[in-house]
């Protein structure tokens, strides 16, 4: 009778983690069929279905939810055992890159927790953060996705999805439209947009599709990547996408859109080279900690994620 190896738990994590078969058979360097096929085989082992296919791709089931965590813990373990029969010496700083994010500060306290000595490098493109991490300058990383990103060379590196964000929108709060529960992206047509520069806005080119199909052309009149500037030319009329943990407060309002018009998938990656080596899930962990404590500044978004598990299935 055929057991458990660890390519299936390679196949099982990597599916999870990419949301996809087809995905993830690129990503491991097989076929559909074959990666496919070693699923089957792990479903039969373990007595039933590990994803259910919905419209945003493969998720984790219950069964699935237990197989993933066992699944991380028994590759984590094993990448620990073949970097401490390694005669490299890993030891010292953590390096972490990250783009500027609201739980940055509890990030890096949660990572002290497995490194004492965390040094972090913070940058406002993802892809500049994920070239970091190709390089070697940095062991952990938190980045969005971004146009691109499917084709950056990712050996090496343990790559999980923290979470998918809804698309929200700050707006001033004397416009006649922070009013409103939820905004309809079509109307902030006729607004001024604040966004980071073209090199910094990683999903430029989701942020402009999403607007194509309400129907307008954003009026990008105003850059800039410091929040606070940002903050004070939404207040003064003009909108800008926002983080979804982001605060209503100093003349603005963050609402929702409505029907939910993009999402932002944002991820921890960890090097098998570093110095937390064969620690993956606690890296995750540490993020996954992070991410919670920023989710009551806006009641709107907790509302969001608590009716909406799929899109943060690894969070228990």
């Amino acid at each position: 009778m055929p057991e458990l190896e660890l390519r299936h738990l390679r196949a099982v994590r990597t599916i999870a983690e990419e949301g996809s078969v087809t995905r993830a058979a690129t990503r491991l360097g097989l076929t559909q069929p074959a990666l496919s096929a070693q699923l089957r085989t792990v479903e039969r082992l373990v007595g039933g279905q590990l994803f259910d296919r919905t419209r945003n791709g493969c998720v984790p089931t219950d069964l699935g939810r237990r197989v993933l965590g066992t699944a991380r813990l028994v590759l984590d373990e094993m990448a620990q055992l073949m970097a401490t029969t390694r005669e490299s010496d890993r030891r010292g700083p953590l390096y972490l890159g990250s783009i500027s994010i609201l739980y940055f500060a509890a990030l890096v306290e949660g990572l002290r927790q497995l490194n004492a000595d965390v040094r972090a490098e913070v940058r406002q493109s993802s892809a500049e953060i994920v070239d970091l991490l190709e390089q070697g300058r940095v062991h952990v990383a938190l980045f969005e996705f971004f146009d691109g990103m499917p084709s950056r060379d990712l050996a090496g590196i343990e790559l999980r999805k923290l979470v998918s964000e809804p698309a929200f929108v700050a707006v001033s709060e004397k416009d006649p439209l922070a009013e409103q529960a939820e905004i309809d992206l079509s109307q902030l047509a006729d607004h001024d947009w604040v966004t980071p520069t073209a090199q910094m806005m990683g999903n430029r080119m989701t942020m402009f599709q999403a607007c194509s199909d309400a129907g307008f052309v954003p009026r990008l009149v105003h850059h800039t990547g410091e929040s606070s500037m940002a903050r004070g030319l939404v207040a003064s009329g003009a909108v800008s996408f926002a983080a979804a943990p982001s605060r209503t407060g100093d003349g603005i309002v963050i609402r929702k859109l409505r029907g939910t018009p993009f999402m932002t998938d944002i991820f921890v990656a960890t090097r098998r080279d570093s110095p937390v080596a064969g620690r993956a899930h606690e890296v995750f962990a540490c993020a996954a900690d992070a991410y919670r404590s920023v989710l009551d500044r806006n009641p709107e978004y907790r509302k969001w994620w608590d009716a909406h598990p799929e899109a943060h299935p690894e969070f228990t």
